[in-house]
């Protein structure tokens, strides 16, 4: 994974940074107004003629940023002093979080979302990854199973407790020595579920890894699954709420965020599978009415949002379907409604059911 990137050595990207603000401060020099160009990305579109031109990794076009708009002056001011900082990370060998660079400057960056914008600005221009200008994720995942790797010299060995939960490596470039004898990797929605599984003993029973991003998973633990799933070749399968999030969740996984398409192509998991929960499972597994929720404006609104999205066509229709199929019924479930049949029915029914009963997955 780490290896498809060229020229994202720190001493190369701290060149690229000081040749470009050394184009700036030269045309500052001569009277001319700065004019960057920066490429632009996206995963997805909602063009329903069949005419889509999305590709990972390919620019969509040019956004054109010039001194003589207003809104453009702040912009550039941002993002030369996030590139200032991201240098010193870069010279000094160390590394921060996204929130500690807007501390840096709060009444400049007046709000986070100015420098999480900033930052994807300067991974385009630089051609780089996030984590290769020193920006942290403070990281939310966990882990079980069996499996071990080595992180930053250290011996992680779940094995020895497959049921215990371990947090996902923040820098995940310096994992290394992974091993494994599990059959598959379950990526699970969230924490709760997560929890259920590990008191069910579910990797003891089952030769597995399990992975939760806890809700929208951040880039350590899609870069982690990504680096699991090329090291190792294991099938990969996810389980979220039958609901417009857990299903918009299941995507990030799969297809990216359209905030970070440019590194969609190191992010996503393409292999993996959607195991559940599906609007039939209500039926399917008797689940009685008083569990079902009725979607509400909110939710019908995501769904729709979300129903053109030209990769469910092009690449999972079936998924399409099963979107429609929710709005068509109007009720959301959790995961956690299986337990009305017995708080083990989980990972004693359902999960053996989907995966080694060659039940519907999609």
């Amino acid at each position: 994974m780490e290896g498809k990137r060229s020229n994202t050595q720190p001493l190369t990207l701290i060149r690229k940074i000081k040749g470009f603000t050394r184009s700036i401060v030269e045309d500052l020099a001569r009277g001319r107004a700065p004019l960057i160009y920066i490429d632009r990305f996206r995963n997805y579109c909602t063009d329903t003629s069949g005419n889509c031109s999305c590709s990972y990794g390919l620019s969509t076009g040019k956004e054109a940023i010039s001194l003589k708009r207003e809104c453009h002056a702040h912009r550039l001011d941002v993002l030369l002093r996030v590139l200032l900082i991201v240098q010193q990370l870069l010279q000094e060998n160390r590394h921060g979080s996204k929130r500690d660079i807007y501390y840096t400057h709060p009444t400049v960056f007046k709000e986070q979302s100015v420098v999480d914008r900033a930052i994807n600005d300067v991974c385009i221009l630089l051609q780089c990854s996030r984590h290769n200008l020193n920006v942290v994720s403070v990281g939310n995942g966990l882990v079980m199973g069996w499996l071990r790797y080595v992180e930053s010299g250290r011996k992680i060995d779940c094995i020895c407790n497959p049921n215990t939960a371990y947090p996902i490596p923040v820098l995940v470039e310096e994992v290394d020595d992974i091993i494994s004898v599990a059959q598959y990797v379950l990526v699970v929605e969230k924490e709760s579920v997560f929890q259920r599984l590990a008191n069910d003993q579910f990797c003891k029973r089952n030769r597995c890894i399990v992975i939760t991003g806890r809700g929208y998973p951040d880039v350590p633990t899609r870069r982690f699954l990504r680096l699991l799933i090329d090291k190792l070749h294991l099938p990969v399968y996810g389980l979220v709420d039958c609901d417009p999030y857990g299903f918009d969740i299941l995507t990030t996984y799969k297809f990216g965020s359209l905030q970070m398409a440019y590194d969609a192509t190191f992010l996503r998991v393409s292999e993996i599978q959607w195991l559940g929960v599906f609007v039939q499972d209500c039926d399917n597994y008797s689940i009685p009415q008083q569990c079902l929720m009725p979607l509400t404006t909110e939710d019908k609104r995501k769904v729709e949002a979300m129903l053109p999205r030209c990769y469910l066509q092009r690449e999972v229709p079936q998924w399409r379907f099963e979107l429609e199929l929710l709005l068509h019924k109007g009720v959301k479930f959790e995961i956690e409604a299986l337990s009305v049949h017995s708080l083990t029915f989980l990972s004693h029914e359902y999960l053996p059911s989907k995966i080694h009963n060659g039940g519907a997955v999609f």
